[in-house]
């Protein structure tokens, strides 16, 4: 990431509170703000299951859809990352977001303006980099998992 990000410079550098995102955020040489809007999605009662084993029970369950019990809805989560857009929106420049894999999804879809299931459409690679912005008022996906 730090290649990637050297020369660049932002208006706000925001991250989840979680250490993995203060980990990643140290190595590309960055210094945010905490932001709990930013924390990854909470899976409640499907916390370290994975969707094959959430499927043998439910098998047309789709996070993007359907959330999970005892967690977060998507509404939920898509609300948490509508906080971020809006202060990404207002500072005066760049905005850099570190955090987590289906939240950072799940901000690329609202971003867009797009439904939620586009996020299932959406991986995302470890340290990758991203770049969301706006051509001609509209807003765009400049580059994604780079």
């Amino acid at each position: 990431m730090r290649p990637r990000l050297d020369g660049r410079s932002f208006a706000a550098v925001y991250a989840s509170p979680l250490s993995r995102a203060w980990d990643t955020a140290a190595r590309a040489g960055l210094e945010p703000d905490v932001d709990d809007d930013l924390l990854e999605w909470d899976y409640g009662d499907y916390e370290g299951i994975t969707t094959d084993e959430v499927r043998k029970d439910r098998p047309d369950w789709m996070l993007w859809r359907d959330g999970c019990p005892g967690g977060e809805s998507p509404d939920d989560v898509a609300a948490r990352v509508d906080r971020v857009i809006e202060r990404a929106l207002a500072a005066d420049g760049d905005t850099c977001v570190v955090a987590h894999s289906h939240l950072l999804r799940m901000l690329a879809v609202r971003w867009l303006e797009q439904p939620y299931e586009l996020g299932a459409r959406l991986t995302l690679r470890t340290a990758g980099v991203s770049e969301l912005g706006i051509d001609r008022g509209v807003r765009v996906l400049r580059s994604w998992s780079a």
